[in-house]
């Protein structure tokens, strides 16, 4: 088995414990837009108590990726219910996990 698809397992699931169904188109899509940051520990993960994070992840994922035209606010939003999603107590919130619940919840696709 291949590294990527090991990853794609691992945040199957993640995704799974969260009680959802796993999307594998989506999830493919997720882990192809975090490129070589899933195999380096500290880029693999989003910390939601960082402001500067949450805010690459605003403009990187959903503003330039997704193209998303929402409001500033409105995509704050989006952020904190995918924080709220993993739960405050879950310190591995892994960024394509995190992309895809986002996308998820947004009802768009990942380019």
């Amino acid at each position: 088995m291949s590294k990527k698809q090991e990853k794609i397992e691992l945040y199957s699931g993640v995704i799974a414990k969260m009680g959802k169904k796993v999307n594998d188109d989506l999830l493919a899509s997720a882990v192809n837009a975090c490129g070589p940051s899933i195999y380096k520990r500290d880029a693999e993960l989003v910390s939601s108590s960082d402001k500067t994070e949450l805010d690459r992840v605003k403009q990187n994922f959903l503003q330039k990726r997704l193209a998303s035209k929402l409001s500033e606010d409105k995509l704050d939003a989006e952020i904190q219910k995918v924080c709220d999603q993993f739960g405050s107590s879950n310190r591995n919130k892994y960024r394509a996990v995190f992309y895809y619940l986002l996308a998820e919840n947004m009802g768009v696709k990942i380019p």
